[in-house]
C-alpha cells in the first residue's frame, strides 16, 4: 500500500506552520536575489565585451574614416539623440492623452477595444514600421516639408531646402514616435487606472469638473509612472535599428535642419548597415560607437530613476 501524503502542519486558524512559511520566504528571497545578481552579471559582461572589443579603435595608428574616433562617433551620437528626442516630444503628449481617454473618458467596451489595439501596435515588428515609413509616411510628408521650408524657413529647424524624397531625420523621428507610442500609452493607462477611487470621488464631491479632477488627482498620482514610461520609450527609440536604417537618408553630418536631405545617422542604424562589410579596426570602431550608445542609455536610465524618485517624493 502506498503511504498517504502528509498534509502540511497548520497552526491556529488553519494557517500553514511558521517553519514552512519561513522556508518559502527564504526560497523566494533567494530566487529574487539570484535574478537580480544575474541581471547585474549580464550587464557587466556586455560592458566588458564592448570595452574589450573596442580597445583597438582607441589604440590603433590606422586612419579612421572621417578623421578621429570622436569625429566618427559624434555625428552618429547627435543623430541618435535628435531622432529619439523628436520621437519622445511627439509620442509622450499623445500617449498621455490616449491613456487618459481610455481610463477615464471612453465607454467600457470602447476602452477595452482601444486597449487591445494599443497592445497590438506594440507587437508590430520594426521592419514593418520602417517599410511604412519609407513607402507611406515619407511620401506624405514631402508637401508638408515644402510648405515648412517656404513659410517657416527663417527657423533653423525648417531652413530647407526641403527633401524631395521625404526621407529626413524628422520622418525617422515620427516613425520612432509611432513605435514607442503603444509602450508609453499602455503604461500610462495602467497607472491612471490605479489612482485611488476615493481621491477622484472626493475631488468631484468638492465641485471639481472632470478635467479638474484629472488635473489635481490623476495626473499628480501618475507623474512618476508617466516619467518612467517616457524613459522606457526613449530607451526603445535610442536603440532602434531597422526602421531608422530604412527611412533615413544618411549624410553623416551634424545639423538641426529637420527637413533637408542632409541628415545625421544614428549609431544603431550605422552599425546595422556597415557591420557586415567591416573588418579589423573598422569592426572595433563600430563596437566603440556601440559602447557610446551603451553609456548614453545607461545615463538616460540613471537620470530617469532620479527623476522618478524626486517625483515620487513630491507626490
Amino acid at each position: 500500500m502506498s503511504t498517504p501524503t502528509r498534509a502540511p502542519e497548520r497552526g491556529p486558524g488553519g494557517s500553514i506552520a511558521t517553519g514552512q512559511r519561513r522556508r518559502g520566504d527564504a526560497l523566494f528571497r533567494g530566487t529574487a536575489t539570484g535574478a537580480g545578481v544575474l541581471i547585474l552579471l549580464v550587464l557587466a559582461a556586455v560592458a566588458a565585451f564592448l570595452v574589450w572589443e573596442s580597445l583597438p579603435a582607441f589604440t590603433t595608428d590606422e586612419e579612421i574614416a572621417r578623421g578621429s574616433l570622436v569625429g566618427y562617433v559624434w555625428p552618429l551620437l547627435f543623430g541618435t539623440v535628435l531622432a529619439a528626442v523628436i520621437a519622445l516630444v511627439v509620442a509622450t503628449p499623445l500617449s498621455v492623452g490616449i491613456g487618459l481617454f481610455i481610463s477615464h473618458f471612453a465607454p467600457r467596451r470602447a476602452a477595452q477595444g482601444l486597449g487591445y489595439l494599443v497592445d497590438l501596435l506594440a507587437a508590430v515588428p520594426s521592419i514593418v514600421y520602417g517599410i511604412w515609413g519609407i513607402v507611406v509616411l515619407s511620401q506624405a510628408m514631402v508637401p508638408i516639408y515644402a510648405w515648412l521650408a517656404e513659410n517657416l524657413g527663417f527657423i533653423p529647424l525648417f531652413a530647407g531646402p526641403a527633401s524631395a524624397s521625404g526621407r529626413t531625420i524628422l520622418t525617422a523621428g515620427l516613425v520612432l514616435a509611432v513605435m514607442i507610442l503603444p509602450i508609453i500609452t499602455a503604461l500610462a493607462r495602467d497607472i491612471f487606472l490605479q489612482t485611488p477611487r476615493l481621491h477622484e470621488e472626493a475631488a468631484l464631491a468638492l465641485g471639481a469638473t472632470r478635467w479638474e479632477m484629472i488635473r489635481y488627482s490623476v495626473l499628480p498620482y501618475g507623474r512618476s509612472g508617466v516619467v518612467s514610461a517616457a524613459m522606457l520609450g526613449l530607451g526603445r527609440a535610442l536603440g532602434e535599428t531597422m526602421a531608422v536604417a530604412l527611412v533615413l537618408s544618411v549624410s553623416d553630418v551634424v545639423t538641426f535642419n529637420l527637413i533637408s536631405s542632409t541628415n545625421p545617422s544614428t549609431i544603431a542604424a550605422n552599425i546595422a548597415l556597415n557591420f557586415p562589410e567591416a573588418a579589423g579596426v573598422e569592426t572595433s570602431v563600430l563596437i566603440a560607437s556601440g559602447l557610446a550608445l551603451f553609456v548614453i542609455t545607461f545615463l538616460v536610465n540613471f537620470a530617469a530613476r532620479w527623476i522618478v524618485a524626486r517625483s515620487g517624493a513630491k507626490s
